[in-house]
């Protein structure tokens, strides 16, 4: 194929501009730091929405919707929230013409806003847990923008809760992270990654607990996949959460908030893109076969058509390609840049064998299928495909992470990929000298990989690496 991207290994960054721009994912917006997501790009996270949005109702979450704009003495009502977000804000002073009476924030994260209306809607303990979510942009002010991965606008998900005590928040939170991002990230997206906990200089503004999904990008830098944060009762006191217990005494809400972004679609093409495209889980993918005419002959538009029926009723999603007059290598190349995982091509001297040639993104092999065959053997490559992807991303992860006992050894080892290293080893202030070092602390697990109740638990572990 002729080369149309800059390889991986030349320049990570450029190579990722590239494949946005050349697999017709997004484009820049009008103000600096946003973009267009364009259809191929759109249909990804729709797919992506879709099924996250399954999960989360399958924990019990129900959708809302709350306003773009909230008071600004909103989020001073709650000290460490507001100045955690402060230089990342947004605010309107003027509008119909007027200077306003109270400037409006345009929301970084809807926790103050929502907190108001839980307070108002939230009674007596029958009103508990309270499970909301929504769908949303959200608009941070960005310094250093790159699309998809930091954006001054983005798409997301937000959830937030409130509970009756505490252990029950724990509980949801750690339900949330583990049942809904983890297992998304890695059955759907085919991404393998490390579950822990956020220290306490890495925690989100407001939380007595952050927990995350870290996944190494191709560059072995890592990427912060998804959050879930227990808010303690911090929001409850700033917006007066409380509600009235089986004993009839008032008491405070333990709340939570959770969320993923379009940032997934940055990892996304980070951890499966290669010098020829992206490279799209076959779950995850739009369309996961495209059947193409190679060139037009007697029989080859109604063998084409008729294996895309069939593949349809099989189940898989599939794209018709009968443009014949545009040349066809051309149609390959914008195949394999937006990462479509199968192609079937038809052409007349496939069809007089009768066969068809079916290219597998994956491996970029290509092999001759007998036509009535051609249906089992994508079905099967689907599957098969799916997990070759994670286990490939797992190996790369694995060959990129080392096992270091000291401080200076983990920032090392950081520049070329991650470290674990003892988190007694690194403490707050070796924390605070690796960050002086364009390093960061991504979490904090147990040895045997489990979540740990408190940063001061013994013998946790912590990975060490730079970072989007």
């Amino acid at each position: 194929m002729a080369r149309v991207l800059t390889p991986r290994a030349e320049d990570f960054p450029r190579w990722y501009q590239d494949l946005i721009a050349k697999a017709q994912l997004a484009d820049n917006g009008p103000v600096r730091g946003t973009m267009v997501i364009r259809p191929v790009g759109y249909a990804i996270w729709e797919h992506m929405q879709a099924d996250m949005d399954r999960r989360i109702k399958d924990a019990g979450a129900q959708n809302a919707y709350f306003p773009l704009f909230i008071p600004e003495s909103y989020l001073r009502r709650e000290a460490e929230h507001v100045e955690g977000f402060s230089p990342e804000l947004a605010v309107v002073t003027h509008a119909g013409g007027k200077q306003l009476a109270e400037p409006l924030v345009v929301r970084p994260t809807s926790e103050t806003v929502i907190g108001e209306f839980m307070a108002k809607w939230v009674d007596s303990y029958r009103d508990l847990p309270l499970l909301l979510n929504q769908w949303a942009n959200i608009v941070r002010w960005e310094l250093r923008p790159r699309t998809f991965l930091r954006t001054t606008e983005f798409l997301w998900q937000e959830g937030h809760t409130a509970h009756a005590t505490e252990e029950d928040a724990r509980r949801y939170a750690r339900e949330i992270h583990k049942h809904v991002y983890e297992e998304f990230m890695v059955n759907m997206l085919a991404m393998p990654v490390v579950p822990g906990r956020k220290t306490k200089g890495e925690r989100f503004a407001g939380a007595t607990n952050t927990m995350t999904v870290e996944a190494m990008m191709g560059d072995t830098k890592a990427l912060q996949m998804g959050t879930s944060h227990e808010l303690g009762q911090n929001f409850a006191k700033a917006f007066d959460i409380t509600y009235s217990s089986a004993a009839s005494k008032v008491e405070h809400a333990w709340t939570t908030s959770w969320g993923t972004s379009t940032r997934m679609m940055g990892g996304l093409i980070m951890v499966h893109g290669d010098d020829n495209g992206l490279r799209l889980p076959p779950r995850i993918a739009p369309i996961q076969a495209q059947v193409m005419v190679v060139k037009a002959g007697e029989g080859v538009l109604e063998a084409a058509t008729r294996l895309a029926d069939e593949l349809k009723a099989a189940g898989v999603r599939v794209k018709l390609d009968v443009r014949a007059d545009i040349p066809f290598g051309r149609r390959a190349v914008d195949a394999e840049l937006q990462g479509i995982p199968v192609r079937i091509e038809v052409g007349p001297r496939d069809l007089a064998a009768g066969n068809a040639v079916v290219a597998r993104r994956v491996d970029g092999t290509k092999s001759p299928v007998a036509l009535v065959e051609v249906v089992a053997h994508v079905t099967a490559a689907l599957r098969t495909d799916q997990q070759r992807m994670y286990d490939d991303a797992l190996a790369f992860r694995e060959a990129n992470t080392v096992e270091v006992k000291t401080l200076g050894d983990a920032i090392e080892a950081a520049q070329t990929g991650w470290a674990r290293v003892p988190w007694s080893a690194v403490g707050t202030e070796g924390e605070a000298e690796a960050n002086g070092k364009a390093v960061t602390v991504r979490c904090l697990f147990r040895e045997d990989g489990t979540m740990p109740d408190s940063d001061d638990e013994q013998d946790l572990v912590a990975i060490l690496a730079r970072s989007y």
